[in-house]
């Protein structure tokens, strides 16, 4: 990765958590499995065995994923964030208009938005749609099914 990748404190911490946890427990986990598999004979038709390689893959790739991802990290502090915009690490209070409906999501960078975490990406529509606005600015998104009109009521931090 050669571009900048703005994250906050919280989300560094968890690929960092995250990174850690694949190279010390799961590739134990995973080199256990392909142990126990060769144990179960031919190769070449042990389906346990290929199972524990195809997953031992996918962790490599997400590890070196994850260390490319932390090389470019620039972490954005609470402090240098701005109060009356939405930006990376803004917690944005909206309310659709069409429905009526209040939301309030974090904006985050793409490797840091989880849904459990009621984050919503800076590349997604909406979190692209809300960058750079302020408090009474009412937006209008281009979602894949419609077009959406949101009011932007409290941003904080």
């Amino acid at each position: 990765m050669s571009t900048e990748l703005l994250m906050t404190t919280e989300g560094y911490e968890a690929l960092k958590k995250e990174l850690n946890e694949l190279k010390t427990v799961t590739r134990g986990e995973i080199s256990e499995k392909i142990r126990v598999a060769r144990g179960f004979g031919d190769l070449s038709e042990n389906s346990e065995y290929d199972e524990a390689k195809n997953e031992q893959a996918v962790v490599e790739a997400r590890i070196k994923r994850l260390e490319d991802q932390l090389k470019s990290v620039k972490i954005i502090s609470k402090e240098e964030l701005p109060k009356d915009v939405v930006t990376i690490g803004s917690k944005v209070k909206i309310l659709d208009l069409e429905y009526n409906e209040e939301m309030e999501y974090v904006i985050a960078s793409s490797v840091e938005s989880h849904q459990s975490l009621n984050t919503i990406s800076d590349e997604s529509p909406v979190g692209k749609g809300l960058m750079g606005h302020k408090v009474g600015d009412v937006v209008e998104i281009q979602a894949p099914a419609e077009t959406l009109k949101l009011k932007i009521l409290e941003i904080g931090l």
